[in-house]
């Protein structure tokens, strides 16, 4: 298999020419980054009017055109579109012939290797998985925060060099996960940005509810240290009634969550279970304040209301979803 050769990055002729096949979060400000680096933007696919908008400010005047014109016109392909869209996706453009031997595909999922392009690859494609770690709100910052941003990246061995150079042409670095870890890598970042997203705002409305006229303001100073903190330290930075091993304190927690924000409760005491079992393994709570703790958590679970599960109506356009943020991140 022969793969493309990507000259020094300070050669700013422009050198592959970039399509983007959903133009969600994360295809727009990928293209645009690789723009920077001296490749050339030929043709995006989106159908909604927000992609439109994304690409028209993100890469103003690239065509908008169909998946298979698409691939038709670039030499380098981002499949930036949602994680349960990508395998009929690939499918698809392979059955249709969409797809051109010596042809660079590169999907944005952080679900997936290159296992889910077998079907590109089987037609001539070069596989690879790029997914930044990171999370776009679909604007021009985005192209600003790749910098230094780490990118989970699966190629095969052949392809290696070119996975590294594309990630760090977009200001990059690429950090390798192997194919069957891909799910585990997805599942930690989730875990770690998606969560933190609902407990920020869970915690801005209490504040609120509490009356603090400017919650964000409080908890920005506060978060950033415990974050600061926890990426430094580990468990080690752990803090609060519950590593204290103060089972009143968090009693009276749970009873104003019920009675102001019942739909919290079981959010709290999974994270307070959690938290109690990290701080034992560590040291931090002694044993016998632990039992008095753990107590009062299983007593709180056992007359928790459960919590209605969310609708399932509605819903964005599959492209319009954050993907990669997975951002991830994934998105996304």
């Amino acid at each position: 298999m022969n793969t493309p050769s990507l000259p020094d990055p300070h050669d700013r002729p422009a050198r592959l020419t970039v399509g983007v096949v959903g133009a969600g979060r994360v295809g727009p400000a990928l293209a645009a980054a690789l723009q920077l680096a001296g490749h050339r933007p030929v043709a995006v696919s989106g159908v909604s009017d927000a992609s439109r908008r994304r690409a028209d400010a993100l890469l103003p005047g690239v065509p908008l055109v169909t998946p298979a014109e698409v691939l038709a016109a670039a030499d380098l392909v981002l499949l930036t579109v949602p994680d349960d869209t990508l395998p009929g996706l690939v499918e698809g453009l392979a059955a249709t012939g969409a797809v051109r031997p010596g042809q660079l595909l590169v999907h944005t999922s952080g679900r997936y290797g290159v296992g889910v392009l077998d079907p590109a690859r089987r037609a001539g494609a070069l596989p690879l998985a790029l997914h930044p770690a990171m999370t776009f709100t679909g604007t021009p910052v985005d192209v600003q925060r790749l910098a230094g941003c780490s990118f989970g990246v699966t190629a095969p061995d052949e392809l290696r060099l070119a996975a590294e150079a594309l990630v760090i042409e977009m200001g990059g670095e690429p950090e390798w996960i192997a194919e069957e870890a891909r799910p585990l890598y997805h599942a930690a970042l989730a875990l770690g940005a998606n969560h933190l997203v609902t407990l920020v705002a869970e915690a801005m409305e209490l504040l609120s509810a509490a009356g603090v006229t400017a919650p964000d303001r409080m908890l920005g100073p506060l978060l950033g240290a415990a974050l600061d903190n926890a990426l430094r330290s580990g468990d080690a930075a752990l803090t609060g009634p519950v590593a204290r091993g103060d089972a009143g304190t968090v009693e009276a927690h749970v009873e104003q969550l019920r009675a102001h924000a019942p739909r919290t409760v079981p959010g709290y005491l999974a994270m307070a279970r959690a938290t109690a079992d990290r701080a034992l393994d560590q040291g931090l709570l002694k044993p016998d304040l632990a039992a008095a703790l753990l107590a009062v958590l299983a007593d709180r679970a056992e007359d928790s209301a459960p919590r209605q599960a969310p609708s399932a109506a509605g819903g964005d356009h599959p492209d319009e979803r954050p993907d990669g943020e997975d951002q991830d991140g994934t998105d996304r």
